[in-house]
């Protein structure tokens, strides 16, 4: 049996960075808003309750993706493995990790506004959200609601072009159905 070779795609520590800084600039806004809500009372929002909500909204989502940033900026496992198994996603919060090549149905494209993610059709999606953790699980049930699929790739945290992993993965995959 013809193997392909192994890929790794690393995480790219740049992205990840700038991800961190904006995590942490959300997080300060959360707290401006928690303890001056008064200043924040505008024609549009006068509501010093619904200020404070959007503060401890804030701190609680964009401090779980600071704390989840920083453990990946150190992270030293490849973001993506492509070889004759199939796909290790490593790359995300809601990564399953390996997708195997004849659990797959499809790859297509979706785009929501300016991101780009690949969606990768299987034959037992709940398969695959049975194994996960609750809130990951919660995810993965939305994209499958959503995309008809709970597992995507996006290329934001990768050191990689979308395009061209785009075309990798078609590539590999058509190697795998032509065995």
């Amino acid at each position: 049996m013809d193997k392909i070779s192994e890929i790794k795609i690393g995480l790219s520590k740049r992205k990840m960075a700038l991800a961190f800084i904006a995590s942490a600039i959300f997080v300060v806004l959360g707290i401006q808003f928690i303890l001056n809500s008064e200043q924040y009372i505008s024609p549009v929002c006068r509501s010093t309750e619904f200020i404070k909500v959007t503060g401890f909204t804030s701190i609680s989502f964009f401090g779980i993706c600071l704390i989840y940033i920083f453990i990946k900026i150190f992270d030293t496992k490849p973001g993506l493995i492509i070889n004759h198994i199939g796909i290790t996603d490593n790359s995300h919060y809601s990564s399953i990790g390996l997708i195997d090549w004849s659990k797959i149905e499809g790859i297509r494209i979706q785009q929501v506004m300016s991101t780009k993610f690949l969606l990768i059709d299987v034959s037992n999606p709940k398969e695959f959200i049975e194994k996960s953790s609750l809130f990951k699980r919660s995810l993965m049930k939305a994209n499958l609601r959503m995309y008809g699929t709970p597992l995507s790739i996006t290329s934001n945290s990768l050191n990689y072009n979308f395009d061209d992993l785009e075309k990798l993965l078609h590539e590999e995959w058509n190697k795998y159905k032509s065995r």
